[in-house]
């Protein structure tokens, strides 16, 4: 196996995927000859063409719009929406249009359509392009929305979304993208799209988180693993739909839970997931359910973000908080 960073697992799904089904086109803004903004389809415009890897005018819109009238046609487009933060224009083609199409076609037809975004802060981008949206598409029915925290989980996570016959907004945190490497099989190999993953047991607390707050998560179960605490960590990788049966199983193991999101608090992914817990497994908790989020302001500039993304200190208190209450 060869050793990628998440990048690198991207660009390789994308050729395997090109090399096994001739329908599937990327296209967006500067991802032919430059290869994206981080190089995520570097070299895919020479290895397979200009009709199939091909650049797009700066116009979220359009490139939604295409991605629909394709996926009519039989194609299976993968447009990339160059930073996630842009969604609003493009929120017609996926949430109006994507979304609904089996629906409202009878079954007739669908959307075949993966679109790859990078989001996430901790990377001092410009406004707009690092704000977490992701509970924004996952309260729309008929989108499969899923965030990989690893190399290994994103290359096989974008093989299953692009050969899915559902819409699949599969989301890239920019954080991670060169941070480390990880081994990630050669060839053809694919991820449930609805499938959380433990990544670390434990017997005490369970953290629940996904994105970036993943890693921040292990590195709070590492530091207290030196106070005898045994934390649990989940990976949701899938943020719609929950895999409401591994939440499930975990909290009834533990009884504690926190829940970790790098988005504001209002109405995220986080709520939904305590909700859940407590419509399923209430009688399991032996502590009030913690939330661990930004604050519900505006992403800040890049000088301040450090001050308000969450991170693992922030996650390390909130354990404390329901192991003591």
């Amino acid at each position: 196996m060869a050793q990628m960073t998440l990048i690198q697992a991207i660009t390789d799904a994308l050729r395997v995927e090109m090399k096994n089904d001739p329908n599937v086109l990327v296209f967006g803004e500067d991802v032919g000859v430059n290869g994206g903004v981080f190089r995520a389809t570097e070299g895919l415009q020479a290895e397979f063409g200009e009709q199939r890897v091909f650049d797009t005018p700066l116009a979220e819109s359009g490139i939604g719009g295409l991605a629909v009238g394709l996926s009519l046609e039989g194609f299976r487009p993968v447009p990339e929406i160059q930073f996630f933060g842009f969604v609003f224009e493009v929120m017609d083609s996926i949430c109006a249009q994507l979304a609904r199409m089996r629906y409202r076609s009878g079954g007739r037809f669908s959307a075949p359509v993966t679109i790859r975004s990078p989001f996430g802060g901790g990377v001092h981008t410009p406004e707009l392009h690092a704000d977490s949206l992701e509970g924004m598409v996952a309260q729309h029915p008929g989108l499969r929305v899923v965030i990989p925290s690893t190399p290994y989980d994103a290359k096989g996570l974008l093989i299953s979304a692009i050969r899915n016959n559902d819409p699949v907004v599969y989301l890239e945190h920019m954080k991670l993208y060169r941070s480390f490497r990880q081994e990630v099989p050669e060839g053809d190999y694919t991820i449930p799209l609805d499938k959380a993953d433990v990544k670390r047991e434990g017997k005490d607390v369970t953290v629940i988180a996904y994105g970036a707050m993943v890693h921040a998560a292990l590195k709070a179960a590492e530091e207290l693993e030196k106070e005898n605490v045994s934390v649990e960590v989940i990976d949701l990788i899938s943020v719609s739909p929950l895999d409401i049966e591994a939440i499930i199983a975990s909290v009834e193991k533990t009884g504690r839970v926190v829940v970790v999101q790098e988005a504001q608090k209002m109405a995220g992914v986080a709520a939904t997931v305590v909700a859940e817990i407590n419509d399923r497994a209430l009688l399991s908790l032996e502590a009030p359910i913690v939330r661990v989020t930004a604050a519900d302001t505006i992403f800040p500039f890049s000088q301040a973000e450090g001050v308000w993304l969450p991170n693992h200190k922030d996650v390390v208190e909130a354990i404390q908080q329901v192991i003591n209450f």
